[in-house]
């Protein structure tokens, strides 16, 4: 079931893995190959958690490595493995359909690896970026969603996230925002529980145009479960 939903907002701040392109297979090879470098059990196994900044995954599967440096390697072999990136249905009409200064991106990735990605697919550079660099907390804390919203001059209770991870759910939330959330890498319940507004399955169906107070959208959304 869906229902049809018309909303404005005044500024739009996209997450991009996963919702304007798909890099999960690189993601998934490149830091299973990092894992094996760095001896982590069970490396050629390893489910790389989604919407997590590179940092902090880094803390959690190998506190006693050097950060700076672990940084460097998985972002090195990331962006030396982009072969299969995909963008998403329906993103490129979407991205191109938007007020330059009414959208940004705001990613959990570094903005050297989110300007390889961009360039790799083909995509519109934004006006603002937020990248993992840009932040002292990344999702699912507030903080990135608030400095993309300030960069765009925008109240962030005025600006809707569009986000695919219950991490960067909750960021959005948190921040005071409305989330348009999109299937793909997280199942539907996990987005109902981390507080997404709205759930689509794919952003092919949201429908845009410019007003003078912002951005008009139009989409169907998934209807929640009785």
């Amino acid at each position: 079931m869906s229902e049809l939903v018309q909303v404005q907002a005044k500024g739009l701040l996209f997450d991009m893995d996963g919702v304007l392109i798909s890099s999960i297979a690189s993601v998934v090879r490149s830091w299973r190959k990092w894992a094996t470098l760095y001896k982590v059990p069970n490396a050629a196994t390893y489910v790389t958690p989604h919407g997590i900044p590179a940092r902090d995954i880094i803390a959690q599967i190998a506190p006693e490595a050097d950060a700076g440096e672990g940084l460097r390697l998985i972002e090195q072999i990331e962006l030396e493995d982009m072969e299969d990136l995909q963008v998403l249905p329906g993103v490129r009409a979407l991205v191109e359909s938007l007020p330059p200064e009414r959208w940004a991106i705001v990613t959990s990735a570094t903005r050297k690896l989110l300007l390889g990605r961009l360039k790799a697919a083909g995509l519109p550079l934004p006006g603002v970026i937020v990248s993992a660099d840009d932040v002292a907390k990344g999702k699912p804390d507030p903080e990135p969603y608030r400095r993309g919203a300030e960069l765009i001059h925008v109240p962030i209770g005025e600006c809707i996230v569009v986000e695919d991870a219950p991490s960067g759910v909750r960021a959005g939330r948190a921040a005071g925002a409305r989330v348009l959330a999109v299937l793909g890498t997280s199942e539907e319940a996990d987005l109902r529980a981390a507080g997404a507004n709205w759930i689509v399955s794919s952003l092919e169906g949201v429908l845009t145009h410019a007003i003078s107070s912002g951005v008009d959208l139009r989409f169907e959304a998934l209807a929640a479960a009785l």
